[in-house]
Formats: C-alpha cells, structure tokens, sequence
C-alpha cells in the first residue's frame, strides 16, 4: 500500500507543485490511515469500506484529534482515495459516502493536578512493562509533548544534566524543552531496568520506549496505556495522551507562567494556539465559582 502512497506524494509534488511542508502533512496522515488499516488486518485498498473509514474518524476523535486535524486528515483521504479511483487501482472511493467532520470550537478537556497524580500512580513499577508505562505518563505531563514526538525520541536526545530533551514537532523542527526531576527519575529507572529486557538487536535503534516485541512503541500503543490507567483510577473524563499536553500547558499557565515560555515548550508557531490554554484556566475559574459559591 505503501507503493501507491508513495506514487501520489510524487504526483503532488511534480504536477500539483504542492510543497515539502503540505507533502509531508499528506504523508503523516494518509500512512497514519495505512498504519490504522495494518492493525484491522487490510492490505488491499479495495477491502476498504465505509464502516473502516468510521472507524479509522472514531479512534482520531478518541486519541485526541481536533476536529480541524480531523477534518484536513478527511481532506487528505478524499483525495488519495480519488487519484486511486482514477487510476483504476480501485472500483469505488467508500470516503465519498463519509461526512467530513464538523469543525468544534469545544474547549480540550484537562485532568485537575490531583487526577494526574492518581493516574501516575496506577502503574506496576515492578513489571518491565508497567515501568515503562509510568515513564511514558511522567514525560507526557513533564513535558507537554505529542504523542508523535514521543515516539519517536531517541536516547541521544535526553540531555538529563541540562534537564531538558530535544524533540522534533510538527516539519521536523527542533525544539529543547525542560524535564522535571519526577519525570527523569522514572526515565533513568526505565533505562536501567526495564528497556535492556525489551531491547532486540537490529530492531530497537535508539528509539527510548519500546514494545514488547522490542520495536518503537506505536501510537495505540500509547493511547491504550493511557486508556487503561485511566479506568483504573475511575476517572470520568475523556482522557486520551494529547489530555496531557493540555493539563501540561493548563497548569503552567494557571501557576503564573508565561505565555510565550509556553508556546516555545509546546511547539505552536502561532501564539494564538496557545492561548486557548488561558480560555481553559478562565472556565476552569468559572466552574469553580460556580461550584463553590454561596450564590454561584
């Protein structure tokens, strides 16, 4: 499937002029769609069908997806979908019979400082997987990082001396970002007692966390560590990895931070992505008002 992909992003790159940083995003979200149809056991883009598409919407909505992401990986699909059909690689584009998804202006959900403490609490420290689930929570809090930088963090990018990780967001650009001393203890107990366990000669590279088949964890991956101490704290919220980046930014904020030091740790090229963090702590105030007051 990877050939056809990889015939289209020469078409737009040729014919359609696009350039590297538009490619690049068509890249990301159509082989995130291929990733998604190799874990349903799909290997032929003619066994999509509708339902699959559905389904591929409901797990981008469930790990945390915007709707504005959501949307452009629709618009991505459509047309990857369309030049398949044209070409005759396959009989019928099932994405047609798909409604794009509604563009919301609903504010992220974000764990209170208390529900973060109880979530990295959950894992099993003793077990190889359950240290490396804990070491996952404390860096997705730490340092409010995607869940695509996460996986792809290499150990040569852990400056732990300095108290800070190099990451590369959103068209490879590079950022340094702080680490509390919570998260870089539970990372070095990683390192030292859990990933020589799951490390696999000529698969492992020098990707940090790994699977227990010894590769690079995925992003399911990810999402169902999260999905599975979640329920085992009871909490009630929809909770996926990115509710970290918010919770992240939401208390760095309410605790004085700047605006822009939180921008620069986040990634955001726009200052007004960041922002919607201080609509996050003005609700938050709201709510509480509301639910305290003798009058609220």
């Amino acid at each position: 499937m990877n050939i056809f992909l990889k015939e289209y992003l020469s078409v737009l790159k040729l014919e359609k002029n696009l350039s590297e940083n538009t490619i690049q995003s068509y890249r990301n979200d159509i082989s995130s769609f291929i990733f998604f149809l190799e874990e349903i056991s799909i290997s032929d883009f003619n066994e999509i069908k509708q339902n699959h598409l559905a389904s591929f919407f409901k797990y981008l909505k469930e790990t945390g997806l915007t709707s504005r992401s959501a949307s452009r990986y629709h618009s991505a699909l459509k047309g990857f979908l369309k030049y398949l059909l044209v070409n005759k690689y396959i009989k019928e584009s099932p994405i047609e019979k798909i409604t794009p998804p509604k563009l919301s202006k609903n504010l992220p959900s974000v764990l209170s400082i208390n529900e973060i403490d109880l979530i990295l609490s959950k894992p099993d420290v003793n077990d190889k997987l359950g240290l490396r689930d804990k070491a996952v929570l404390e860096l997705l809090y730490a340092c409010g990082i995607r869940v695509s930088e996460l996986l792809n963090l290499k150990i040569s990018s852990l400056f732990f001396s300095e108290e800070v990780i190099r990451v590369f967001g959103k068209g490879s650009k590079e950022r340094i970002v702080p680490i509390g001393s919570s998260a870089v203890k539970w990372i070095n107990e990683y390192l030292t007692k859990s990933r020589p366990l799951l490390e696999k000669k000529m698969k492992s590279e020098n990707f940090l966390f790994l699977n227990s088949r010894g590769t690079k964890i995925s992003r399911m991956g990810i999402w169902k560590i999260v999905e599975r101490y979640v329920k085992e704290t009871g909490i009630k919220k929809n909770v996926h990895p990115h509710t970290f980046r918010h919770s992240f930014a939401t208390h760095l904020l309410e605790g004085g931070a700047d605006l822009r030091a939180v921008q620069e740790m986040l990634g955001h090229s726009d200052i007004s992505t960041t922002q919607i963090y201080t609509h996050i702590d003005r609700e938050y105030i709201k709510q509480m008002h509301k639910d305290f007051h003798p009058r609220g």
